[in-house]
């Protein structure tokens, strides 16, 4: 039998906060998650502003080894499903395991990984480049 149930929660990171209690704060005090670029020099930049996450924490979400092997994006995205499954109050046990999953999408993510091991194959060959890279 095909069963399909549909998880309405919400779970947010943003460039305002992380959480949604704290997101909807930040938009109901008229706060901007926009600030000045910290992730990268912008010396050689015209713009020097962007919406980063600023309050991620990686470990509040993910066991360190699996974040370790995870795009910041991916990080974020784990982190936004669990809060969702905590706001809807399901989780995920032996009884519904099977028929549990998660669909998401991304346009672009892990360019600065990318970017690493682009330099890495260039100076060093491509055996240096890790197993986990998928520019995809």
């Amino acid at each position: 039998m095909n069963r399909r149930v549909v998880v309405t929660g919400v779970g947010l990171v943003t460039p305002l906060a992380t959480g949604t209690e704290k997101t909807w704060k930040a938009l109901c005090e008229g706060k901007s998650g926009i600030a000045p670029i910290t992730r990268f020099d912008t010396s050689d930049f015209s713009v020097k502003i962007a919406a980063e996450v600023k309050d991620f924490q990686s470990d509040d979400f993910l066991d360190k080894k699996v974040a370790k092997h995870l795009e910041l994006f991916a990080q974020y995205a784990v982190a936004a499903a669990g809060m969702a499954l905590d706001d809807a109050d399901f989780s995920v046990n032996d009884s519904n395991a099977e028929n549990v999953g998660v669909i998401t999408g991304c346009g672009l993510g892990g360019l600065p990984t990318i970017e690493k091991y682009h330099s890495v194959m260039l100076e060093r060959g491509p055996k240096r480049i890790t197993p986990f890279l998928s520019p995809w």
